[in-house]
């Protein structure tokens, strides 16, 4: 029969000699559980070294349970994932689809306190070997390491944390320096960065073009013959139609040419005016895709000439529409409108929004939220951006021409977040009481801008702003 300590001859934990011979060690765990050894001692002095060492532990801070290392690492980062609040659902989407895609196919199983450093040096290698680039490698181990460092600083599940592997949550891993000189020769400031490329930023009136041009659609039909090419018809003026003299190998080129034809006034166009005002809400209040979406009845406020960002659309992967919060705290806020786009909106809500106040203000053609796909399908953006002249402008420079605009009137930094949504440090939040009279500046000098370049535009001969230009 085991014989455990008589009592008083030890201060801290338990020892006792098995029938084997071998001596078994425990203690109570601060959180009153008694705790054994994971293995039994040949001799009782090395039991002694590990209870002290244990004991150690306790003191100073650093105990973890050794029965929650038993959890396996699938199930522990799943319920991570679940429970960090804040989380964007997109962002949720992909830490889930990073987890299952790379993740728990090799560690899922594993306890979290049987992983070590090699382990996860030697899952790193395998990804990489096995054809994953080095991003999506990196970003797998960057949401390793942070699960993890949750089960040591906030669970005490691990003394610390084996994601170490130097260099692996950065795209590129760099080699390690040889130290050859002591001093390096190259010291030309500047020199080795890489500047990303400026984004386009629209003039006034071509944003009034823009919001023009996107509902513009050349009158033809293009139509796959038995040869495989494609046949191009399109309709003139006078509203008859024609075939275009040649075939086609791809229906992408017929499409350019239908564009082009229309372009140089050759085919005949119809006009749809449903997007305008959202290019010209997203350009002059500097709202983001998903705010702008967003957007209710009761968000636009024409007497005070305001718009109120509550909220932000956001699509998934798998197609779900959620409509969640802004992308920080400080995108809830009120955005002053310059009064030239006040009638396109009144124009807007009167003829394609709904009565109640919770209508959706842009809605996609079946009356559902707005997707990026259907807006690029209806407008046809990659052609009638290459016709304004600026092929690689994207939705979201039109927001950074809002921007750009109303940091020209020479607002203060604090005031310019305001209006933008932007949270760095909380000084949008602190601030954004105080931006008010500020942001209605903002709003009349775009304001005063719009007016000049349709004035401008109204002296023109070529006609008023927003008609179709031929373009070359």
């Amino acid at each position: 029969m085991a014989k455990g300590n008589k009592s008083g001859h030890r201060r801290f934990g338990n020892i006792r000699k098995l029938p084997s011979g071998r001596y078994q060690a425990s203690y109570i765990a601060p959180n009153g559980q008694r705790r054994p050894a994971p293995e039994t001692f040949a001799r009782k002095s090395d039991a002694e070294k590990w209870l002290t060492l244990a004991e150690a532990q306790i003191l100073s801070g650093e105990w973890t349970d050794p029965e929650r290392a038993k959890v396996k690492v699938g199930d522990y980062a799943a319920q991570w994932i679940e429970q960090r609040a804040g989380l964007r659902p997109r962002t949720v989407e992909l830490y889930a689809w990073l987890l299952n895609k790379y993740i728990v196919p090799h560690l899922g199983g594993v306890a979290l306190g049987k992983l070590s450093t090699a382990m996860i040096r030697e899952w790193r290698a395998m990804l990489l070997g096995s054809g994953v680039s080095t991003t999506m490698a990196a970003k797998a181990y960057r949401l390793l390491r942070a699960i993890l460092m949750t089960a040591v600083e906030e669970d005490k599940i691990l003394l610390r944390n084996p994601c170490r592997v130097r260099g692996a949550g950065t795209e590129e891993a760099p080699e390690r320096p040889v130290l050859i000189l002591l001093r390096n020769p190259c010291r030309v400031r500047g020199a080795g960065t890489e500047e990303a490329p400026e984004r386009p930023v629209l003039t006034v009136a071509q944003v009034f073009e823009l919001a023009e041009r996107v509902g513009v659609r050349p009158v033809g039909n293009i139509r796959k013959l038995d040869s495989g090419e494609f046949r191009l018809r399109y309709r003139v003026k006078n509203g008859h139609m024609r075939r275009f003299p040649q075939t086609f190998v791809t229906r992408q080129e017929a499409e350019r040419v239908l564009w082009n034809l229309a372009e140089d006034g050759h085919a005949d166009v119809t006009r749809d005016d449903r997007l305008r005002a959202l290019i010209l809400l997203a350009a002059f209040a500097s709202l983001r895709w998903g705010e702008v979406t967003a957007l209710k009845r009761r968000d636009i406020d024409l007497v005070n000439r305001a718009v109120q960002v509550r909220g932000a659309y956001i699509e998934q992967a798998n197609g779900r529409m959620i409509l969640g919060p802004t992308k920080s705290r400080a995108g809830l806020r009120t955005v002053a409108i310059p009064d030239a786009i006040v009638p396109h909106l009144v124009a807007h809500l009167t003829k394609y929004t709904k009565k109640d106040d919770d209508a959706l203000v842009f809605t996609g053609i079946k009356g559902g939220p707005l997707r990026r796909s259907g807006f690029n399908k209806i407008t046809r953006w990659k052609p009638v951006v290459e016709a304004l002249g600026v092929p690689n402008l994207h939705f979201h420079d039109l927001r950074h021409t809002g921007n750009t605009l109303a940091a020209d009137m020479g607002v203060s930094l604090r005031n310019l977040m305001a209006r933008m949504g932007h949270d760095n440090e909380r000084a949008a939040l602190r601030y954004q009481h105080r931006s008010n009279s500020a942001d209605r500046a903002i709003a009349d000098g775009l304001n005063a801008l719009v007016q000049a370049a349709q004035e401008q535009d109204g002296d023109d001969d070529d006609g008023a702003a927003g008609s179709l230009v031929p373009v070359a």
